[in-house]
């Protein structure tokens, strides 16, 4: 791979036309420059998710590039001197990096611009001299590959915990379509055109080569060739999340989802040293100590809830010993982002939905300390070190950005209230940045104000204990039982969080009532709920949904006679099969980039999110005839409720024809059916016009059918 070359891109320092800016504007994933003063984020006041740069204290915020491609990430070089970020191309799922000057100068594309293949952001080098970045290429032919088999994570332990009764059987481990052994990574020398690979001839699902995932350390700067670190093929992720200050060591996620691994790299000999199972959610799993002696991580290793972790590496990077460092009894560690010194880390726990924060003293030892006390959930003794509660004025934080002053972190926050902004904490103290939507301006235009929702335990009828909130409509008399919709979150580990969402705004100012389940399988109740939809489980998480319908009906919120069921992704599915298992429960249902049936899903999927659902729902072949009873589609006659699906037209994770092939298999059934396709859009709906386009094209469609 050939140093970067810039292409002749035009600078974005000078004002742009933009012919109206949007008041209810969101920002996240904020990311600070070195002096603590300046945050690079995303924000989509244009219509657009891109890049700006903005004061902490100021409002005087910049567009640094205006082209219209959605921006995903964002992170500003320790040095100061770039930012970079990753793209997604039409909205689609094949993304680039590219990395732009403060002042909006010098933008330039560091990886993805080939034909066929994609990019993510890693981490930064501490000295601001390179980027980590995660190239996807087309795998080359056996004979081009050269393999070296690393040491294996014998000394890890158990990574997951055994599957729930009914399991299609299998080995235990993730099920890699076509990935190396355990350990392996490729060497640089075997570098050919297609990139490094892994030597295995296996293919993907649709019978094609599967991609490789490569690492690489790149200079921005463009004057010297990239470093390879590791290659796997038909990886699900790969992605570089620390190197060492010295420069010996590098800390890799891999592994499908509910699969993940920290893996420790020496950096001379591309030799994986140690590997630690690591938590699903957050990529950033962690990092190292300033003398690479102590690497920190957030994991859910052989517990169920995630916790941090320290690990302790000899010389060459071998682990020595590991220890629970910071944990809570009944809550898991959400997001984990160390200080610049290395000396201080900042904790978010998911408590039930809810985030808390925290700021802890990191010591050499091998144990810091539990979580902070005053808490909500009993802390354990303390180990060593000091933690902090912070306070928080909203919700849910979404992303933490270390700051120069340990004690004053920058963080995304969303709540029910607000719509996703930008907070800087210091000393404890919660100020919005000034070119954050105000929380007056959360719903402009609208006959009504954001709901706060209820908290909700439905049973299952298995026993199992779920989780949801409750939104009610505005104006509804308390023992009204009202038209309502059940909305499924994605995933299917997704969590449904008290979070402000423009769709359940819609629904509400209809006079619509929304119910938000965790049916099993959802994250934020530990390993076991998580796992609990496997296989043969997830007719269960199907029954969940009419659980979850039943449990407000008996409650007296919800009209059993005007029910809806609507979700995106996994929900989508979910939608899906709920319509054909339980016909006669729901009026009417919409299905957002749902998987309709199982065996086309898998033949037309990225390959790298066919390595995670190959565990999540079954092998496409080992597992086929339970993945032909779990589709829709092999129950599509048993439809009976009118269906809207919606779809972007570059969704290349779950493709559009899932949607249409449903809608044509209900037409032919005598059933109304009806098909969005957003344009300039792929798996997630980032554009103001289409979002807006989508929610009242379904909330219009729910209202008719309904008789509100």
């Amino acid at each position: 791979m050939p140093a970067p070359e810039p292409l002749p891109l035009p600078d974005a320092a000078a004002a742009h036309d933009i012919p109206h800016l949007l008041t209810a504007h969101g920002c996240w994933y904020p990311s600070v420059d070195p002096g603590g003063r300046h945050v690079a984020f995303i924000c989509d006041r244009t219509g657009v998710p891109q890049l700006w740069t903005g004061p902490v204290d100021g409002a005087d915020a910049q567009l640094l590039d205006s082209d219209p491609d959605p921006v995903i990430e964002v992170s500003w070089s320790p040095d100061g001197r770039w930012i970079a970020y990753t793209i997604a191309p039409e909205g689609g799922e094949h993304t680039r990096v590219l990395c732009v000057r403060p002042d909006g100068t010098g933008r330039r594309i560091l990886a993805g611009a080939e034909p066929g293949s994609s990019a993510h952001l890693g981490c930064w080098r501490h000295d601001g001299s390179a980027l980590a970045v995660t190239v996807a290429e087309p795998s080359p032919s056996a004979d081009e590959t050269d393999v070296d088999a690393a040491p294996t994570r014998a000394d890890a332990g158990t990574a997951v915990s055994s599957h729930p009764p009914g399991w299609a059987a299998r080995d235990g481990r993730a099920v890699l379509l076509g990935g190396p052994p355990a350990g392996t990574v490729a060497r640089p020398a075997a570098v050919r055109a297609g990139g490094p690979g892994a030597g295995d001839d296996r293919t993907a699902p649709d019978g094609s080569a599967p991609l490789t995932l490569s690492t690489y350390l790149v200079d921005p700067e463009s004057e010297t060739a990239p470093v390879f670190l590791a290659s796997e093929r038909g990886a699900a992720t790969l992605r570089v999340c620390d190197v060492s200050r010295d420069g010996r060591l590098a800390l890799l996620r891999r592994g499908p989802r509910a699969r993940r691994e920290a893996l420790v790299v020496r950096t001379d000999d591309l030799r994986i040293t140690c590997a630690v199972p690591v938590a699903d959610g957050d990529p950033w799993i962690g990092g190292f100590s300033p003398d690479g002696r102590t690497l920190w991580l957030r994991s859910d290793h052989d517990r169920e809830f995630a916790a941090l972790y320290a690990v302790r590496l000899d010389p060459r990077g071998m682990r020595q010993e590991l220890t629970v460092a910071a944990e809570r009894a009944d809550c898991g560690l959400e997001l984990l982002v160390l200080g610049h010194d290395g000396r201080s880390a900042t904790l978010s726990w998911n408590v039930r939905g809810v985030s808390e924060l925290e700021i802890l003293a990191l010591t050499p030892d091998t144990g810091a300390a539990s979580s902070a006390p005053g808490t909500r959930d009993a802390p354990l003794p303390a180990v060593h070190g000091s933690s902090r509660a912070v306070p928080l004025p909203h919700e849910v934080v979404t992303r933490i950005a270390p700051a120069h002053d340990p004690d004053s972190p920058i963080v995304a926050l969303s709540g029910s209230q607000r719509r996703p902004g930008v907070w800087w904490l210091p000393q404890g103290t919660a100020l919005r940045t000034p070119w954050s939507s105000r929380d007056e301006d959360v719903a402009p235009g609208s006959r009504t104000t954001p709901v706060r929702p209820v908290a909700m335990r439905p049973v299952a009828r298995d026993g199992l204990t779920l989780g949801g909130w409750y939104y009610r409509a505005p104006g509804r008399s308390p023992g009204e039982p009202a038209p309502c919709v059940i909305h499924l979150h994605g995933g299917p580990e997704e969590q449904e969080r008290p979070e402000f969402n423009p769709v359940y705004h819609e629904l509400l100012g209809r006079g619509l009532d929304v119910f938000a389940p965790d049916v099993r399988g959802s994250s934020g109740y530990g390993r076991s709920y998580v796992d609990a939809d496997l296989g043969r489980g997830r007719f269960a998480a199907i029954d969940d949904v009419a659980d979850c319908a039943a449990h407000v009906v008996l409650a007296g919120l919800a009209d059993p006679r005007r029910l809806a069921v609507m979700g995106r992704s996994y929900g989508g599915y979910l939608t899906m099969a709920s319509l054909v298992w339980h016909p006669d429960l729901f009026r009417t249902g919409v299905a957002v980039c749902g998987m309709s049936d199982f065996a086309t899903f898998f033949a037309g999927t990225e390959p790298w999110i066919a390595q995670s659902a190959a565990h999540k729902y079954g092998h496409p072949e080992r597992d086929r005839d339970l993945l032909r009873s779990l589709s829709p589609m092999s129950r599509v006659d048993a439809l009976r409720a009118p269906v809207l699906a919606v779809h972007g037209e570059h969704d290349t994770n779950v493709p559009p024809g899932e949607s249409e092939q449903f809608v044509r298999a209900a037409r032919e059934h005598g059933v109304e059916a009806e098909l969005l396709v957003l344009h300039h859009e792929g798996h997630d709906f980032r554009r103001a016009d289409n979002r807006r386009l989508f929610r009242r094209t379904a909330a219009d469609w729910i209202e008719r059918r309904l008789g509100v």
